[in-house]
């Protein structure tokens, strides 16, 4: 949605939020004045975030308000969101901890009117994949002994156990890469998942051998704060690579698509989560075309 923001920027939300908290706002700030105008807030794959998140927001609504006796005081907020997806991330957490850190164990959850949406909008042309990742999430489809389920063949690339197998992929999901490179759509309008970041390391490297022209590596500078003996030295600090944050050696050609990690500038559109196409580069930038965000 353009000029959309992040939750947790838009409303200050604290990093570690626990029970009882509230947003990091005053109540005469700028914040707080644009929530007391507002009539309607939305809040996309609300699913995927912790319920302390969103008890913050209403603790520091009832408070800016002056009035504690209505949910979010009175303002109507629309949650949307399937938990059949992505649920909130609790590391090392129990599947009764997972479940605790949903919306739906929320003290607000019983206030709250639920409206299903029953026509997927986006799959009129693969309606069987659309019902069958319904079935695969209400947990009505075939499985065995195990819980494994069958993926129907017309949507896998065979593995034969080479070490091509990764070259078969990208031939099959980025088909005529040589002659579509620089073309942002093509570029912007498939990808790539992995389960995890090692796994996306390894084909990110092999897509970018891929690409035409000369290969570009940024280098990060790393320190350890409160390390006057210097045990961490920048070697160790280098071969780390913590989630959120890109490689010590950030290896680039243009044309290629990259995304954000971080909010730069969300009311240009630069936010977590928006792909780009490198277009050229400078000594301490990049520049880079908004494709998607």
């Amino acid at each position: 949605m353009p000029g959309g923001r992040t939750a947790h920027s838009r409303f200050k939300i604290p990093l570690s939020c626990d029970d009882g908290a509230s947003c990091s706002f005053a109540k005469q700030s700028g914040t707080a004045k644009l929530l007391r105008m507002a009539s309607l807030i939305l809040w996309d794959e609300a699913t995927t975030t912790k319920r302390q998140a969103v008890e913050a927001l209403d603790n520091s609504m009832r408070d800016i308000m002056g009035r504690r006796d209505r949910p979010f005081e009175g303002k109507t907020v629309v949650f949307s969101g399937d938990f059949r997806q992505v649920l909130p991330v609790v590391r090392r957490g129990s599947r009764g901890q997972i479940i605790d850190a949903t919306l739906r164990s929320s003290h607000l959850w019983k206030g709250m009117r639920q409206l299903r949406l029953v026509t997927n909008m986006r799959a009129h042309n693969v309606t069987w994949f659309a019902d069958y990742l319904l079935r695969v999430g209400n947990g009505t489809e075939e499985a065995d002994d195990h819980g494994n389920i069958q993926l129907p063949e017309d949507i896998c690339v065979p593995s034969t156990g080479e070490m091509n197998d990764i070259e078969k992929l990208i031939d099959h999901v980025f088909p005529g890469l040589d002659e579509n490179m620089s073309d942002p759509n093509y570029m912007t309008c498939r990808a790539i998942l992995s389960t995890t970041n090692d796994n996306i390391d390894k084909i990110n490297i092999r897509m970018i051998n891929r690409f035409k022209g000369e290969e570009v590596i940024y280098h990060s500078f790393d320190s350890a704060e409160d390390d006057p003996y210097g045990y961490y030295t920048p070697e160790f600090l280098n071969g780390l690579t913590p989630n959120g944050l890109p490689p010590h050696a950030l290896k680039l050609k243009l044309n290629c698509p990259v995304i954000l990690l971080r909010n730069i500038d969300p009311a240009n559109g630069l936010c977590n989560g928006t792909r780009l196409v490198v277009r050229g580069f400078e000594r301490n930038a990049i520049d880079a075309e908004i494709m998607i965000g």
